[in-house]
């Protein structure tokens, strides 16, 4: 099992020094997201200012962006760091892929196994030179690649990940991806019962091995050395995971523990914008099972224990501030890695 960091900026000149500070720490990999930023710019950034570490997007929103362009930049970011690029795609929901992005919203597992076919066509295309390229689907056709537009020819494979919560997702995942970003709104009775299986039903499908895969999450983690600094992380979870659970996709998490019903609750204060009562429906056993909660000390075997067999990579909810708290993030990595 890999321990990964993630990094969130709104600073793209904070990002060599942290993506360095990474690697130096002894992560496997940094994870950008799309979060008031773009996720391809500090992958670029942390590459080229690092040797050995992986960078990747967990997660690039799929649907606003052409299959074309995200190939391109996917292209360019697997030369620049030597093969140590992961694309990682997400579908996002209705509401922000019409509102937030003014794009149409169409059946997302289709149209992202679509999405990941015309991406498997364009980069096959451009590992023969710019041969002729052909993939027709009902959401996406391309037939068209002149030598002009076709990028130099380089040999690093683009491992493709995909974010999936629910069955049709997952299992697309297991048949054509190369792994999957667990969402971090999760339990290991979630991943055990409901998604590794699931997994293991994809790959059946496409004839692929659980060893050709790779399920990586960011699990939620309250790390404190006091009681004190614990609440403080503990009330910011509990947010989080009222934010993520008023949403229907995520329902199937709260069933797996009999707590459906919350879902209506925290959806009917959502839409009355009572953020502070939302976090009160998720009562001190929900954070025990959403969550895992210690010490600087005693963390990275914690989640050792609860995740082995379960995650192949992980990387901490808690974004990585080499400038806070370096020496525990430093033990924390050892310790993991022993």
């Amino acid at each position: 099992m890999k321990l990964d960091a993630m990094l969130t900026t709104h600073n793209l000149r904070t990002v060599p020094a942290n993506a360095k500070a990474a690697e130096e720490a002894g992560f496997d990999a940094i994870w950008t997201v799309e979060a008031g930023n773009d996720p391809f710019l500090p992958a670029a950034l942390a590459a080229e200012y690092t040797t050995r570490l992986k960078t990747g997007t967990a997660v690039a929103i799929a649907f606003p962006r052409s299959p074309m362009a995200t190939a391109y930049t996917a292209w360019d970011l697997a030369d620049l760091s030597g093969g140590r690029f992961i694309l990682g795609l997400g579908t996002q929901v209705k509401g922000h892929i019409e509102r937030r992005y003014s794009t149409k919203w169409e059946a997302p597992v289709p149209r992202l196994r679509e999405y990941i076919g015309s991406l498997r066509a364009i980069f096959e295309c451009w590992a023969r030179g710019g041969s002729k390229l052909s993939y027709k689907g009902k959401y996406y056709n391309f037939s068209l690649m002149t030598p002009f537009f076709t990028p130099p020819r380089h040999e690093h494979p683009i491992p493709i990940y995909i974010a999936g919560v629910n069955e049709h997702i997952v299992r697309l995942a297991g048949e054509t991806c190369d792994g999957l970003h667990a969402h971090p709104f999760h339990s290991p009775k979630y991943l055990a019962e409901f998604v590794l299986p699931n997994v293991e039903a994809g790959l059946k499908k496409a004839g692929r091995s659980r060893k050709d895969f790779t399920v990586s999450s960011n699990p939620f983690v309250i790390i404190g050395n006091t009681k004190e600094e614990q609440e403080k992380i503990r009330a910011q979870v509990r947010q989080h995971i009222a934010f993520y659970a008023s949403t229907r996709t995520y329902r199937v998490v709260l069933e797996m523990h009999g707590w459906g019903d919350a879902s209506l609750r925290l959806k009917e204060k959502a839409a009355k914008g009572d953020w502070r009562g939302m976090a009160n429906e998720i009562t001190d056993e929900m954070l025990e099972v959403y969550a895992v909660t210690g010490t600087w000390e005693d963390i990275g075997q914690k989640l050792k224990r609860r995740y082995e067999g379960l995650l192949d990579r992980m990387a901490l909810s808690a974004q990585y501030t080499p400038r806070v708290n370096e020496a525990e993030w430093r033990r924390l990595t050892r310790q993991f890695n022993a």
